[in-house]
């Protein structure tokens, strides 16, 4: 039963670091390595996006949702999931007001919507960077903010963004290209975060 020594070791750019304590909540005693780690994970995901198949409807834009995906993507990784961070990280608003944050987001996008303020995929797209860039989850931010977009997609009516069709945990040209077009949004250039999605 040992820890697992070498998670939160190998980090790629843009990743966030695990404390002590968030690691000390996995739940798998045998994982050993970041690449266990990634492909138990990424089981765990499978087994959501299963879950979100099955639903007949789906309305995301409220803080169950967002809290019971984040669960359903890493209940059986994570102790914490589906728990929103109590810590500061890399990225990401100061943990106080993660909640607080989370819920005007919400409230905003379902706003944009209902009003046309912009066209449903703009709207996505610009749910995705801000629901990033919270950051309310220890970790699993960026894969759950691309499934809570295509959750919204769909609930829109539309197709799942294809996400650069690459692997976007481990390190690529692709994975650069994504956080480049995140680091742009951050200055409200959405261009290249938009032409990324359906690339």
């Amino acid at each position: 039963m040992g820890a697992p020594m070498a998670i939160g070791l190998e980090l790629k750019p843009g990743q966030t670091p695990l404390d002590p304590d968030e690691i000390s909540g996995l739940k798998p005693r045998h994982i050993a390595t970041q690449g266990e780690l990634d492909e138990w994970e990424a089981q765990n995901i499978l087994k959501a996006s299963r879950w979100i198949a099955r639903q007949k409807k789906l309305e995301v834009l409220n803080d169950h949702f967002c809290r019971e995906l984040h669960t359903k993507m890493f209940d059986d990784t994570w102790k914490w999931a589906g728990t929103l961070r109590r810590s500061d990280k890399n990225i990401g608003c100061d943990w106080t007001k993660i909640a607080v944050n989370l819920r005007q987001l919400l409230d905003n996008m379902a706003y944009y919507l209902e009003h046309n303020v912009f066209p449903p995929e703009e709207i996505a797209v610009r749910f995705h960077h801000q629901l990033v860039w919270l950051h309310a989850f220890p970790n699993g931010n960026g894969r759950h903010a691309r499934l809570m977009t295509d959750c919204l997609l769909r609930q829109c009516g539309l197709a799942p963004f294809s996400w650069g069709r690459d692997n976007l945990v481990a390190a690529s040209e692709v994975r650069q290209r994504y956080i480049h077009a995140l680091r742009a949004a951050d200055i409200n250039d959405y261009s290249l975060l938009s032409a990324f999605v359906r690339s």
